[in-house]
């Protein structure tokens, strides 16, 4: 089992930035990918960035140029910088970790991020 708690959510001005945090614990060790997705109201849960154990990321073409995924393993967190914000960033923000790509893995239960133009 895995464990995600996230924190860092709140309301956020359009050009501003945040900062979202996810701390794991439990049986992590194979999760080789940890990352992030979010759901907007009526839509479905979409990925942000995610980041392997060697550091190499992916980020939603939405996201791309504004947002950077980072991890510490031996802090096991993973965190999301959102720069530029836009007010089409609002949406509930789930940390995941999985082993490969295709995996479901874990998600955490979520933290709500709204942006105010």
């Amino acid at each position: 089992q895995v464990q995600l708690v996230e924190s860092g959510g709140g309301l956020g001005h359009a050009g501003g930035s945040l900062r979202l945090s996810c701390e794991a614990s439990g049986s992590i060790q194979s999760m080789n990918i940890m990352g992030w997705f979010r759901q907007a109201p009526g839509k479905e849960r979409v990925l942000v960035a995610d980041i392997t154990r060697d550091g190499s990321t992916t980020y939603s073409d939405s996201v791309k140029g504004r947002f950077s995924v980072s991890r510490d393993d031996v802090k096991k967190m993973v965190h999301l910088e959102m720069n530029i914000l836009k007010p089409e960033d609002t949406a509930v923000y789930y940390c995941n970790a999985r082993r490969w790509a295709s995996s479901y893995g874990y998600y955490g239960r979520g933290t709500q991020v709204t942006v105010s133009s």
